[in-house]
């Protein structure tokens, strides 16, 4: 410090602390070689606490006010200094100013996944986060456990501290509170309430008081909350088909972020629809709790049951028609064909899958149309 610092130190005898800053807790009076003059005045303002410090050892403790440092209110520090009738001449003493308002919004969060037992899902693995507030309530404890000679101590130096605390407390608390994971964020008030209680002793033995512990969120497994939403939409629609529907839809919003994936997703439409209708109808017992009978062979549908399957592919065939290839036809076709006595049980034809050309006779699929044509006639005698 240069010469004229130090002259400026020795004039001043006013001690205060004017900066708002959010984040400081404690901060210490700089003087020169940490002199204060007989009769300096000392300003606490509201929201500060004063405390003296002598070779290493706190003495006075001063709450807002204005103070003329005098033996009189100095009684532990004219004890340390062994001042029996006052003194005139400055005296060596660190101050340092405390922070007592609250300091909101202070972030805590579970160090890591606490496992529960749930009766619905098993052994879960849950989070949780949230916001705290404190203040310090004991100067001299708060710069005897944490400040030491910390010239400037601030909320980021002793945040890991305090949410490790907070964060291992909340472990302990959620099994406490008796209910499945679902209902964990319906008690968040409740946890906040019980890791307030908790944790507050831990915090008064640092000179601090914890005044709020705010639970914002619990966070539980993608898996868990999948089970979640789909147990929601299966119990919100009602019934399987509709269920189906719903995942389709799902699917073909998925689809459409991909390229072609509409037209797989078309695909899956149908194949969806399909084959819900078929597991409506072989899980319409587990629904309803007693097994279905089926319908009526010619009984017309009714509202709200299962739609059919779809119809199987048509056959196409080629037949050999006045040696030559014609085709494909379709059922209706060849029966024409076969009608008109174009195609019989001899008739050469080949569909798709077959290695060589053969009789209509010998395809399983054209047994009911060469065989609805009658043989010919008998040769007149």
């Amino acid at each position: 410090m240069g010469l004229w610092d130090k002259l400026t130190g020795e004039l001043i005898d006013i001690i205060q602390w004017l900066d708002d800053s959010a984040d400081i807790m404690v901060h210490r009076f700089e003087r020169y070689g940490n002199e204060i003059k007989y009769g300096a005045r000392l300003v606490v303002r509201e929201g500060q606490a004063a405390v003296f410090i002598n070779e290493g050892k706190i003495a006075d403790v001063f709450k807002p006010g204005t103070y003329t440092l005098q033996t009189r209110n100095l009684p532990i520090l004219a004890t340390l200094q062994g001042w029996k009738y006052g003194f005139e001449s400055p005296f060596k003493a660190e101050v340092y100013f405390c922070n007592t308002r609250q300091f909101t919004n202070q972030k805590w969060g579970t160090p890591g996944p606490c496992t529960m037992r749930d009766a619905e899902f098993g052994a879960v693995r849950v989070t949780a986060y949230g916001l705290y507030s404190m203040k310090i309530t004991e100067p001299a404890t708060f710069i005897r456990e944490i400040v030491g000679t910390d010239g400037e101590f601030t909320t980021e130096q002793i945040h890991d501290n305090l949410r490790g605390k907070i964060g291992t407390g909340v472990k302990e608390v959620m099994p406490e509170l008796g209910v499945g994971v679902i209902d964990l964020e319906g008690k968040v008030v409740a946890m906040g309430g019980m890791l307030k209680e908790r944790i507050a002793p831990a915090f008064a033995g640092l000179g601090l008081e914890l005044t709020e512990v705010q639970v914002q969120d619990v966070g539980l497994p993608p898996e868990v909350e999948q089970a979640i939403d789909k147990g929601g939409a299966i119990r919100a629609i009602g019934n399987m088909q509709a269920y189906t529907q719903y995942e389709t839809a799902n699917s073909i919003k998925d689809a459409a972020k991909n390229p072609g994936g509409i037209a797989a997703a078309g695909v899956g439409v149908g194949m969806g629809f399909g084959i819900g209708g078929q597991m409506a109808n072989a899980m319409g017992g587990m629904f309803t709790g007693a097994a279905q009978p089926p319908a009526a062979p010619d009984a017309p549908p009714q509202a709200g049951t299962a739609t059919p399957p779809p119809l199987p592919p048509q056959v196409q065939v080629f037949v050999a028609l006045d040696g030559k290839q014609a085709g494909p036809f379709d059922l209706p076709a060849l029966q024409q064909l076969a009608r008109e006595g174009k195609l019989t049980r001899d008739t050469l034809v080949w569909k798709q899958g077959m290695a060589a050309w053969a009789a209509a006779s010998t395809v399983a699929e054209l047994e009911p149309v060469v065989e609805s044509v009658p043989p010919p006639l008998p040769p007149e005698h």
